[in-house]
Formats: structure tokens, C-alpha cells, sequence
């Protein structure tokens, strides 16, 4: 096996970095954009009920984009296009993706009119003053983004395919954007309701999700496709056959996830009213890391892993997998030990100050629900690389198998949490429940693909490498917050000294972490510093 390593093709890894690179850039914009519409939420809204309220409304659309879009149908579709693109050429593969499309419109649309339907009438049956219908008006609005965000991603899925990252990684920053631009008009204008404020807001998502259509296809029609759905001759295509077969697993799967997400923000919800808003605002800061980094390398990996499991090669696989979690483990720890020791001080920095709704008692719900996720960050992350390598050989069940138990296993322990955990700790509790399942999840994910791939060669470096980042990063940890907590004592009070505080406590803990791992992983360091600079000359 070793010898594989020594006679691919060393343009390869510097192909998939590559890729990688610019799906990040793009990815670190939307992840950005993302944050600063949530420091306006939390300006605007705080940790409400009203805000909890619109987060559940939220959660629904992502729900279908979950089943139907960004997960399971592009872990199905990428690799059977893929192949058709390859053997039968861009007409053929034009016609099975406007096909997919089709389909996939007629069959949201269905489900959406059925989902306005029920918010009707579940006022019926519940309480005229009950917190439950507070979410109702707003998604009656949100349920068409599911159809529009769902076809933005089936598009994102073709670009992918023939190489194409850039724009379909800007295209959700657009949605950030749309909305940052909402809140200031908001912001600016006399409706001070917060109901009708956060309605106007609905609204506008559903542009941004026309617009993230919108913004791919001239770009498709460039690489010369024809974006027209076809309805005729659905029933017979057996690309589409293939696809639902894959992608029924992979909806299982996912569809089981998002309804466990949807279930931690209810037992949230139950449990305080802040509890949504607060796990939000700390996820939000999770996923800028994650964002950039984790789901990059998955976007990179998928069309890579096919490859390599259409030829059959796959030694590439375990070596582009290898490659992945070396170089998140050096960014992800440093980042999971730095968002536990600056919990509290970063979300009174990032969305409290002045004279919005985000006061101290949200900051404290939502630093506990922080410093409960951020030991997952690592294990999110690898998650992201693993899966992967699974739909790349077109194998969606073995994910969903996996999923189906952790998923019971994570409610299972979402329960015990808000039955057990005292009064403001029982959200945090949730999201203690996520980390420990997606540890799970991430240990029998890699060791089902090891035996499928006859073993992943060089195991022993990422072992190397975790040992002595951790080191890294928990000797940056504690050092980042007693400089915090030295520089919070000496300096002058107010807002600005304490986002002072924190940013020079951040620029400490980073050179102490690059120092410590040019000592303990230097070689890891080189390889990727000289990929960096090679980019810069470049570019």
C-alpha cells in the first residue's frame, strides 16, 4: 500500500487544496455574512420568545432542504451525474438533471401547499395564549424557500460536478447579504412591532432564495447546459431511478437528523423560552469554523471521492481522507479550545453592547450553550470528511444505517438532559447530547470505511497529529483565558476596553499556538504553510 503514496500523482492533493482554498473563501464570506446577521438578530430580538419562535419557523424549510437538497439529493445526484456526464456527454446529463429538477419541484410544491395548510389549523388545537403559535404565521410564509433552496442546491450539485465551486459556494452568502440589508431597513424604518418586524423579514428570505437560483444559472448556461425542468419522461429515466434509489437511504437519514434538530429546538423551546435563540446565536460561531473549513472540504471531497471509486483506486480515497483530517485537526482544535475559554466574554463582544435587546442574561444562556458545543467542533468536522467517501462509492445506506442509531440514541439523551439538568442549563444540555453522538457517529463512520477500503494506510499519523495539537490547543486554551481574565482586571471598563480584552487575548493564544506546533508538528505546519504560499504567488 505504501508504495501508492509515493506514485500518485503529487499534482493531485494540490488539485483538491486547491478546491478547497476556493470553496473556503467563498464559505468563510457566507459564514461572516451569517454571523453579522445574527449580531443584528441579537440586537434586534435578543433571546425572545418571539425570536425562539421565528428559529423554530426556520428550521422547517432547512428541514426539506436537508431531505430533499444539500444532503441527500446531492449525495445522490453528484455521483450518477457525474457518471453520465463522463459516458453519455452533456446533452444526456442536461436532460437527467432538468429531469431531477422537475420532479423535485412538483413534489416540494405538494408538500408545502399540505404544510400552509396545517398552520391553519393547528390554531384549532392549541391554547389561544400558548407560545406554540407564535411560530405558525411566520412559517406560513418560510415554507416556499424549501422548493427554491432545494433547487439552488440541485444547481450548486452540477457546478460541483464539472469543477465549478466558486459560485456555488457565494451563492448562500447572498442570502446573508439580503438579509443584513433587511435588518438595517427595518432598523431605519418606524414598524417597531416585533411580530410585523420579523413577518417583512420572512419575506425577504424567499427572495434570497430566487436569488441564489438565479445567480448560478448564467454560469451552467456557460458550461452549456440548458436549465428548462422536463417533466416527460421521468418514469423511464433510469438515472432517475438510480437517484431515488440512492438518495431514499440518504432522506432517511437526513430526514431523521433535521427532525432531531427540529426536536432539540422543541424540547428547547419547552424547556425556556430562550432556549432556541440561545442555541442559535452559540451554533452560529461554531459554524463559522465549521462553515469554512469542514463543510469546504466536503464540498471538494465528494466529486473527488467518486472519482476515485469509478476507477476503483481506492488507496486515493483513504489518502485524500487522511489528508482531510490532518488539516482539520490543526485548525479545528485551536478553535474548539478557544470558543470554550472565551465563551462567555466572545458572545457579550460579538452580539451584546449598546442598547439592543442581547442583555447579560442572554449571554450567559447562550455561553453556556457555546462552551457544550465547541468540544464537537473537531468531531463535526470530521463528520463532514468521512461521509463522503461513503456517497462518493455510492454507498448512502451505510450513513443512514449509522445515523438511525445515533440519532435515537441523541433524542434518548436530549430527554434525560431537560429532565435532569437544572433551570438554565437544560439547553446546554441538548447540545452536550450532540457532541457526544457525533463522537460516536464520526468513530463507526471511520472504522466501517477503513474495513471497506481494506484498511486506510498511515493511520498513525493522524493519531500523531491529534495528540500533539490537543496539547497545543489546551496549553493555548488556559493561557488565552487567564490573559483574559488579567486584562479584564487592568483594564477600564465599557464595551470597547472588553472587546479589547478579548481580541488581544485571541492574538496571544494564536502565536502561542503556532509556536508550540512548529515545535510539536512542524512537519504538518511546513506542508501546509508552503501550500499557502504557493497560492500567494500565484494568485
Amino acid at each position: 500500500m505504501k508504495k501508492f503514496l509515493h506514485t500518485a500523482d503529487p499534482s493531485h492533493s494540490s488539485r483538491l487544496l486547491k478546491s478547497t482554498s476556493i470553496v473556503s473563501a467563498m464559505t468563510m464570506l457566507s459564514r461572516v455574512g451569517g454571523l453579522v446577521r445574527e449580531i443584528m438578530m441579537a440586537h434586534f430580538f435578543g433571546t425572545s420568545a418571539l425570536k425562539s419562535a421565528f428559529d423554530i419557523a426556520f428550521l422547517i424549510p432547512n428541514l426539506f432542504r436537508r431531505l430533499f437538497g444539500e444532503g441527500a439529493l446531492t449525495g445522490a445526484f453528484v455521483p450518477v451525474f457525474s457518471k453520465e456526464l463522463a459516458e453519455h456527454g452533456k446533452e444526456r446529463a442536461n436532460l437527467l438533471a432538468m429531469r431531477v429538477i422537475g420532479l423535485l419541484t412538483a413534489v416540494l410544491s405538494i408538500l408545502v401547499v399540505a404544510g400552509m395548510a396545517m398552520t391553519y389549523l393547528l390554531p384549532f388545537v392549541l391554547d389561544y395564549d400558548s407560545n406554540w403559535l407564535l411560530p405558525l404565521p411566520m412559517l406560513r410564509i418560510l415554507l416556499p424557500y424549501a422548493v427554491l433552496i432545494c433547487v439552488a442546491a440541485l444547481l450548486a450539485g452540477m457546478l460541483n460536478a464539472v469543477g465549478r465551486f466558486a459560485v456555488s459556494a457565494f451563492a448562500p452568502f447572498l442570502l446573508n447579504l439580503v438579509w443584513i440589508i433587511a435588518l438595517f431597513v427595518i432598523g431605519a424604518a418606524v414598524l417597531s412591532e416585533k411580530s410585523g418586524q420579523l413577518r417583512i423579514l420572512c419575506y425577504v428570505i424567499l427572495g434570497a432564495g430566487l436569488l441564489q437560483i438565479l445567480i448560478q444559472i448564467p454560469v451552467l448556461v456557460k458550461e452549456g447546459f440548458v436549465i428548462k425542468p422536463r417533466f416527460k419522461g421521468i418514469l423511464s429515466d433510469a438515472g432517475i431511478t438510480r437517484i431515488v434509489s440512492l438518495m431514499g437511504p440518504a432522506a432517511l437519514g437526513a430526514g431523521i437528523l433535521q427532525i432531531n434538530v427540529c426536536v432539540d429546538k422543541l424540547l428547547a423551546y419547552w424547556a425556556g423560552s430562550y432556549g432556541p435563540a440561545a442555541l442559535v446565536y452559540a451554533e452560529r460561531l461554531i459554524y463559522l469554523p465549521l462553515g469554512i473549513f469542514g463543510a469546504a472540504f466536503m464540498t471538494v471531497l465528494l466529486p473527488a471521492f467518486s472519482r476515485h471509486a469509478a476507477r476503483n483506486e481506492h488507496h486515493l480515497i483513504g489518502e485524500d481522507l487522511m489528508d482531510s483530517l490532518v488539516n482539520l485537526t490543526l485548525v479545528m482544535l485551536p478553535c474548539a479550545c478557544g470558543l470554550a475559554a472565551l465563551a462567555r466574554p466572545l458572545m457579550m463582544m460579538i452580539y451584546g453592547g449598546g442598547d439592543g435587546a442581547f442583555d447579560a442574561r442572554s449571554a450567559l444562556m447562550s455561553s453556556r450553550a457555546l462552551m457544550a458545543y465547541a468540544p464537537g467542533l473537531l468531531v463535526f468536522s470530521y463528520n463532514k470528511a468521512v461521509i463522503p467517501a461513503f456517497y462518493g462509492m455510492q454507498d448512502i445506506k451505510t450513513p443512514t444505517r449509522v445515523s438511525l442509531v445515533v440519532l435515537g440514541l441523541n433524542v434518548l439523551l436530549n430527554i434525560i438532559c431537560v429532565l435532569t439538568f437544572s433551570d438554565g442549563w437544560k439547553h446546554a444540555g441538548i447540545a452536550v447530547s450532540t457532541v457526544v453522538c457525533s463522537v460516536v457517529s464520526a468513530a463507526v463512520l471511520y472504522a466501517l470505511l477503513r474495513k471497506r477500503v481494506g484498511g486506510i494506510e498511515n493511520e498513525g499519523r493522524i493519531i500523531r497529529v491529534l495528540v500533539r495539537t490537543l496539547i497545543a490547543a489546551v496549553l493555548m486554551g488556559v493561557a488565552v483565558y487567564a490573559a483574559h481574565g488579567h486584562l479584564s482586571a487592568i483594564l477600564p471598563g465599557g464595551t470597547l476596553w472588553r472587546a479589547v480584552a478579548v481580541l488581544i487575548s485571541i492574538v496571544l493564544g494564536m502565536a502561542l499556538y503556532g509556536g508550540l506546533l512548529a515545535m510539536l508538528c512542524a512537519d504538518e505546519l511546513y506542508k501546509v504553510l508552503q501550500f499557502v504560499i504557493q497560492r500567494t504567488r500565484s494568485s
